[in-house]
Protein backbone atom coordinates (compact mmCIF):
# COMPACT_ATOMS: atom_id res chain seq x y z
CA UNK A 1 0.00 0.00 0.00
CA UNK A 2 1.46 3.66 -0.80
CA UNK A 3 2.74 5.92 1.49
CA UNK A 4 -0.40 8.75 1.89
CA UNK A 5 0.40 12.38 2.99
CA UNK A 6 -0.15 12.88 6.65
CA UNK A 7 -0.86 15.96 9.17
CA UNK A 8 1.40 14.89 12.17
CA UNK A 9 1.54 17.74 14.90
CA UNK A 10 3.77 19.94 13.37
CA UNK A 11 2.07 20.23 9.67
CA UNK A 12 1.65 17.90 6.39
CA UNK A 13 4.55 15.26 6.29
CA UNK A 14 5.13 12.49 3.54
CA UNK A 15 7.02 9.03 4.81
CA UNK A 16 9.86 8.40 2.46
CA UNK A 17 11.57 6.03 3.63
CA UNK A 18 12.28 3.59 0.65
CA UNK A 19 12.61 6.31 -1.68
CA UNK A 20 15.13 8.21 0.58
CA UNK A 21 17.53 5.20 0.51
CA UNK A 22 16.81 4.95 -2.92
CA UNK A 23 17.73 8.65 -3.88
CA UNK A 24 20.61 9.03 -1.20
CA UNK A 25 18.70 11.22 1.14
CA UNK A 26 19.55 8.76 4.00
CA UNK A 27 22.39 6.63 4.23
CA UNK A 28 22.78 4.13 7.51
CA UNK A 29 25.30 2.29 8.97
CA UNK A 30 25.57 -1.35 8.70
CA UNK A 31 23.71 -1.79 11.74
CA UNK A 32 20.76 0.29 10.39
CA UNK A 33 21.32 3.81 12.61
CA UNK A 34 21.31 6.82 10.01
CA UNK A 35 24.40 7.93 8.90
CA UNK A 36 23.68 10.64 6.71
CA UNK A 37 20.08 12.94 6.61
CA UNK A 38 19.96 15.23 3.72
CA UNK A 39 18.72 18.94 4.65
CA UNK A 40 16.45 19.31 0.84
CA UNK A 41 14.64 21.58 -0.75
CA UNK A 42 11.21 21.06 -1.36
CA UNK A 43 9.62 22.97 -4.62
CA UNK A 44 6.09 23.51 -5.10
CA UNK A 45 4.66 23.12 -8.63
CA UNK A 46 1.13 22.22 -9.95
CA UNK A 47 0.80 18.80 -9.07
CA UNK A 48 3.93 17.86 -8.31
CA UNK A 49 6.58 18.46 -5.69
CA UNK A 50 10.50 17.95 -6.43
CA UNK A 51 12.46 17.10 -3.65
CA UNK A 52 16.11 17.98 -3.66
CA UNK A 53 19.12 16.91 -1.67
CA UNK A 54 21.15 20.59 -1.06
CA UNK A 55 24.73 18.91 -0.78
CA UNK A 56 24.48 16.38 -4.06
CA UNK A 57 22.49 18.90 -6.59
CA UNK A 58 24.87 22.15 -7.51
CA UNK A 59 22.45 25.10 -7.62
CA UNK A 60 22.86 24.93 -11.54
CA UNK A 61 21.63 21.46 -11.54
CA UNK A 62 18.67 22.60 -8.89
CA UNK A 63 17.46 25.30 -10.88
CA UNK A 64 17.78 23.50 -14.56
CA UNK A 65 15.02 20.96 -12.85
CA UNK A 66 12.90 23.56 -11.22
CA UNK A 67 12.50 25.90 -13.79
CA UNK A 68 12.15 22.69 -15.95
CA UNK A 69 8.65 22.15 -13.63
CA UNK A 70 7.80 26.08 -13.62
CA UNK A 71 8.08 25.99 -17.67
CA UNK A 72 5.82 22.70 -17.71
CA UNK A 73 3.49 23.69 -15.69
CA UNK A 74 3.23 27.88 -15.59
CA UNK A 75 3.25 27.62 -11.94
CA UNK A 76 5.88 27.80 -9.11
CA UNK A 77 4.40 28.40 -5.43
CA UNK A 78 6.42 28.18 -1.95
CA UNK A 79 9.94 26.54 -1.51
CA UNK A 80 10.95 25.26 2.10
CA UNK A 81 14.19 24.11 3.02
CA UNK A 82 13.78 20.74 5.90
CA UNK A 83 16.11 18.20 6.38
CA UNK A 84 14.68 14.16 6.48
CA UNK A 85 13.81 13.24 10.01
CA UNK A 86 13.15 10.08 11.85
CA UNK A 87 9.60 8.71 11.81
CA UNK A 88 9.05 5.63 13.68
CA UNK A 89 11.47 3.31 11.92
CA UNK A 90 11.75 4.85 9.01
CA UNK A 91 12.06 8.70 7.67
CA UNK A 92 9.57 11.56 6.67
CA UNK A 93 10.27 14.52 5.33
CA UNK A 94 7.98 17.88 5.48
CA UNK A 95 5.82 18.76 2.62
CA UNK A 96 3.84 21.65 4.23
CA UNK A 97 3.83 23.16 1.12
CA UNK A 98 1.69 19.99 -0.41
CA UNK A 99 -1.62 22.09 -0.83
CA UNK A 100 0.49 24.69 -2.73
CA UNK A 101 1.03 22.06 -5.82
CA UNK A 102 -2.72 20.83 -4.91
CA UNK A 103 -2.13 17.88 -2.22
CA UNK A 104 -3.92 17.25 0.70
CA UNK A 105 -3.78 15.18 3.42
CA UNK A 106 -4.94 11.24 2.71
CA UNK A 107 -3.31 11.52 -0.82
CA UNK A 108 -1.05 8.97 -1.42
CA UNK A 109 1.39 10.92 -4.55
CA UNK A 110 3.28 8.93 -7.36
CA UNK A 111 7.06 8.66 -5.90
CA UNK A 112 9.93 9.09 -8.85
CA UNK A 113 13.29 9.09 -7.65
CA UNK A 114 16.82 9.61 -9.00
CA UNK A 115 20.29 10.26 -6.95
CA UNK A 116 19.81 13.10 -4.81
CA UNK A 117 15.87 13.83 -5.51
CA UNK A 118 11.91 12.62 -4.96
CA UNK A 119 9.63 13.78 -7.37
CA UNK A 120 5.87 13.33 -5.54
CA UNK A 121 3.52 13.51 -8.03
CA UNK A 122 -0.34 13.36 -7.90
CA UNK A 123 -1.98 11.27 -10.60
CA UNK A 124 -5.20 13.12 -10.14
CA UNK A 125 -3.86 16.25 -10.21
CA UNK A 126 -3.65 18.14 -13.79
CA UNK A 127 -4.87 15.77 -15.49
CA UNK A 128 -2.36 12.96 -15.39
CA UNK A 129 0.52 15.42 -16.26
CA UNK A 130 2.22 15.70 -13.43
CA UNK A 131 3.50 11.62 -13.53
CA UNK A 132 4.70 12.72 -17.53
CA UNK A 133 7.03 15.79 -15.46
CA UNK A 134 7.98 13.51 -12.82
CA UNK A 135 9.58 11.35 -15.52
CA UNK A 136 10.69 13.91 -17.73
CA UNK A 137 12.36 15.73 -14.94
CA UNK A 138 13.88 11.86 -13.53
CA UNK A 139 15.57 11.91 -17.49
CA UNK A 140 16.98 15.18 -16.96
CA UNK A 141 18.53 14.57 -13.92
CA UNK A 142 19.70 11.40 -15.00
CA UNK A 143 21.63 13.36 -18.04
CA UNK A 144 22.77 15.75 -15.94
CA UNK A 145 25.03 12.49 -13.59
CA UNK A 146 26.10 11.53 -16.65
CA UNK A 147 27.94 14.87 -17.69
Amino acid sequence: MANSIKRPSDGLAYQITRPAREAGLAKETEDGDASYLATVRVHAVDGLLLIVDVDELSDAEEADLHATAIQDTDSTYTSIEVSVGHSGNGYQVQVTNAPDAGFREGDTPTVTTAPGVILLSGEGIDGGSADRLAKDLMTLRRQQISR
